[in-house]
């Protein structure tokens, strides 16, 4: 016996419900199409797929101010309160670590290459560095009891950051304090009777020309200046605490002789706790710190973009061109393997080159062959072109995502002159106070165009990594004290002071002395560090 079902047959139950499936599954398309339709319209593939493969259209156009000599009147574009570029030293390899090298490498790490020597340019003066293994210290000098401290310079200054980790798709441009309470760079230099956390001794990385000590450099003030930002403390730098915030990193130096000169006082510093392994080659200089493996790296790229040699148009070859809107893919394939990069360059503008753009040649340095040709970019114009351009590469490249500090233009004290013309350091041995300190047009437009590069790079930002502006530029004018000077090598019957005809010795007041003024910069790295790692906390050496 079938027992019936009082709503009927089993078949007539089934068919509203696979009615209201079908209905279900239409609804549920109609809505996906819908989606889709303003997912395509707001974000088509076509651009998605270019911009994820080859970066944002970098393409740049020149702005309608471009190379208006007028609007910087005080501006001497061919750099005679600047260094027209003394020891800008191309990238040698240089080490006195012999103990810590690995045996394999030994054949490709070295401190002097006649291939270095062969390319260095006819007018850069340049001394390659030897061992500072002989160097001595000088004695102590009696030291106050208590910090001196020098009046506090007007701010120009202010630390720029953008963050585009949570806006990527957005282009990102804000830029304001790092954290809300502390400008790092306004401030004044006092005199802390500690000594250094290194001397020319302990450090085996120093290049003989910043060895100022054991190039017999006669005073020791200049060590023991340190900075002091307006609103907060800038402590200490404090190895153990560098490797610990960074370990399992990876940080890379890329710039010129100046970028180098940081990278040995960072290289100084961290020494004094672990003694790391060279794992470097003549492309990439690599120091390795096992118990936290960090690696500290150092790259050279003299100008930050695509150069040649090759004839192009109306340049002959061998002159150097530049390509402005190319980034260097000499180092732009490593860049994905960095958590952090800190970035520098400037003072090679001073150098012979040609400037192209969009495939043009649109202008040059110390060289310009037709006077009846419009010139549209000098070195000012070009190297704020480049800044524009080397972090627009980073800002989009689509497997990067670290932190980038853009180190402001170092500036140089010759006084007097430029290197070649009788340009003076001598005989300073105390940071400038306010009322001494004068202004250097160049130092101020070179300083003013990499902002602006900065800041347009800001705007066409894609990825998810961060930049930052570590902005040294106003504090390091006060610092005439802390160059070698005519104290470049250890020649006992070197000459340093004045001859007769009141001409001065050779001498660099663009680099800096180590220990000096230059070990700052990474406190300063530090601390940018810090509280992108750890957060706004202040915390104690």
């Amino acid at each position: 016996m079938t027992l019936a079902s009082p709503k009927g047959s089993s078949k007539m139950a089934a068919f509203p419900r696979s009615l209201s499936s079908i209905a279900a599954s239409v609804a549920v398309l109609a809505m996906f199409l819908i989606f889709a339709s303003w997912l395509l319209v707001s974000h088509p593939i076509g651009t998605t797929v270019s911009v994820y493969f080859y970066g944002v259209d970098r393409k740049i156009v020149l702005p309608v101010s471009t190379f208006d000599q007028s609007a910087d009147k005080d501006v001497d574009y061919n750099h005679k309160n600047s260094s027209s570029g003394s020891n800008l030293e191309v990238p040698t390899l240089t080490s006195n670590s012999s103990n810590v090298v690995d045996n394999n490498e030994n054949s490709q790490v070295s401190s002097r290459s006649s291939v270095d020597k062969d390319s260095l340019p006819s007018e850069s003066n340049v001394e390659l560095p030897t061992s500072p293994k002989d160097s001595v210290d000088s004695k102590n000098n009696k030291m106050p009891k208590k910090p001196v401290e020098l009046s506090e310079p007007s701010s120009r200054a202010t630390e720029n950051k953008v963050d585009t980790s949570n806006s990527a798709s957005s282009n990102a441009s804000e830029i304001n304090s790092v954290d809300s309470g502390c400008d790092l760079y306004h401030g004044k230099w006092f005199y802390d009777p500690q000594v250094p956390l290194y001397t020319n001794n302990s450090c085996r990385v120093l290049t003989q020309m910043q060895n100022c000590q054991g190039n017999g450099r006669p005073d020791k003030e200049y060590e023991n200046w340190r900075w002091k930002p307006s609103q907060c403390d800038l402590p200490r730098f404090n190895a153990k605490k560098f490797l610990e915030l960074m370990r399992g990193k990876t940080l890379a130096f890329i710039g010129d002789s100046v970028a180098r000169n940081q990278m040995e006082s960072m290289m100084c510093l961290l020494w004094q706790v672990e003694v790391p392994k060279n794992q470097g080659n003549r492309r990439m200089q690599r120091w390795y710190f096992r118990s936290t493996s960090v690696m500290i790296v150092r790259i050279w790229s003299s100008w930050l973009v695509h150069q040649t040699s090759e004839k192009f148009d109306f340049a002959p070859e061998g002159v150097a061109k530049l390509h402005l809107d190319v980034p260097d893919n000499s180092f732009m394939e490593f860049i994905p393997n960095f958590d952090v990069i800190v970035i520098s360059s400037g003072h090679w503008f001073a150098k012979q080159s040609v400037y192209i753009l969009n495939n043009e040649i649109v202008g040059g340095q110390l060289w310009w062959p037709d006077r009846t040709r419009p010139m549209k970019v000098n070195n000012i114009e070009a190297f704020g072109l480049s800044v524009e351009t080397i972090l627009s590469a980073i800002l989009t490249h689509p497997n990067y995502s670290g932190l980038t500090i853009l180190r402001s233009f170092s500036p140089d004290h010759y006084e007097g002159g430029t290197w070649n013309t009788g340009g003076s350091c001598t005989g300073k041995v105390k940071p400038l106070t306010t009322g001494e300190l004068v202004e250097n047009g160049f130092t101020n437009i070179m300083h003013k165009k990499q902002v602006m590069g900065f800041e347009r790079a800001v705007k066409k930002a894609t990825n998810k990594s961060k930049l930052r502006l570590m902005d040294i530029t106003e504090a390091f004018g006060y610092r005439h004290d802390g160059h070698p000077g005519p104290y470049r090598n250890p020649d006992p019957n070197k000459i340093t002071k004045r001859g007769p005809d009141g001409k001065p010795p050779p001498q660099d007041c663009l680099h800096w002395c180590m220990p000096g003024p230059v070990d700052t910069w990474n406190e300063l790295v530090l601390e940018i560090i810090r509280r992108e790692f750890e957060g706004d906390q202040n915390f104690s050496s």
